[in-house]
């Protein structure tokens, strides 16, 4: 069922499913909610309430929002802000599970408000700011392939490119892929949409970052061993476990996954995230505090 959560700023689409502990699911910029269609009935059967948000500008989610920068643009904080929101609408606290931008954002949501987050699962994030490693775009295919089609994404706003991207991306395809994303790019031409997305690129990830050492809550980051948007992939999820206080994160590595491992390889994800939410976040529900 689609709900739409209202705020001030706009409304935000949900689909929402199951019974037991609440668990929000985020995807990454440029895509939708239907990134998650492999990884939701897992979560279902697992025994979880799943609401899955399209992003703000994203998917069904109104247009047009006003971002704390102040500028047109769509950052981590912002995002967070309107899972802050999710949450509370659903009646949390609720695990929140945060893909590529929206890892930064579970990031920041459990900084700002860890009464209402008991758990995070960062998937593949850009939760630190990164730069571009020229040397690595000489030696690493992979990065040096992916690199130039995001840099050309934003800099020609191209969508071919982001087509291009999304093809480096998977390394292996899901059986639905080529629909599922034919699709996609449908809903990116409609108006305004495209133009929205781009606004993810106005801002850069030093506000997750600059909340990693505020993280309270256990968190689970995993990682697409052929991710093509680092250099080395395991080497960046154990610098942002590394930034949280001691003993909180862990990182798992799906060594053949790219950079959407939760479509790409969803039963090895689903089998991580169930794992990490009976270890901490069904006792954190029924025991709050």
């Amino acid at each position: 069922m689609t709900e739409f959560v209202v705020s001030e700023g706009g409304r935000i689409a949900c689909d929402v499913v199951g019974d037991g502990p609440l668990v929000v699911l985020s995807h990454g910029m440029g895509t939708w909610r239907r990134d998650f269609r492999h990884l939701v009935p897992a979560l279902v059967d697992a025994g979880y309430r799943v609401v899955n948000a399209d992003m703000r500008g994203h998917g069904e989610s109104s247009t047009g929002w006003a971002s704390v920068t102040g500028r047109r643009a769509i950052s981590r904080t912002d995002v967070a802000g309107d899972l802050l929101g999710v949450v509370r609408h659903f009646g949390g606290p609720a695990t929140i599970v945060g893909h590529s931008l929206s890892g930064g954002a579970a990031t920041v949501a459990a900084a700002l408000a860890p009464e209402l987050v008991t758990a995070i699962v960062e998937i593949n994030p850009f939760t630190r700011a990164v730069k571009v490693d020229a040397g690595a775009l000489l030696t690493v295919p992979r990065y040096r392939r992916g690199g130039l089609r995001l840099i050309g994404t934003q800099v020609l706003k191209s969508r071919g490119m982001w087509r291009s991207y999304l093809d480096v991306a998977y390394p292996g395809k899901p059986d639905d892929y080529g629909p599922q994303i034919e699709d996609l790019m449908a809903a990116l031409r409609r108006p305004g949409r495209w133009e929205e997305f781009m606004k993810t690129g106005r801002t850069t990830p030093a506000d997750a970052g600059a909340r990693l050492a505020e993280v309270g809550c256990p968190a689970l980051v995993i990682m697409g061993g052929q991710d093509p948007d680092f250099p080395d992939p395991v080497a960046e999820g154990e610098a942002v476990v590394a930034a949280m206080p001691a003993g909180l994160g862990r990182v798992a590595v799906i060594e053949d996954a790219g950079h959407y491992p939760h479509a790409q390889c969803s039963d090895r994800v689903a089998e991580l995230v169930v794992a990490f939410l009976r270890e901490h976040a069904d006792d954190a529900v029924r025991h709050p505090g």
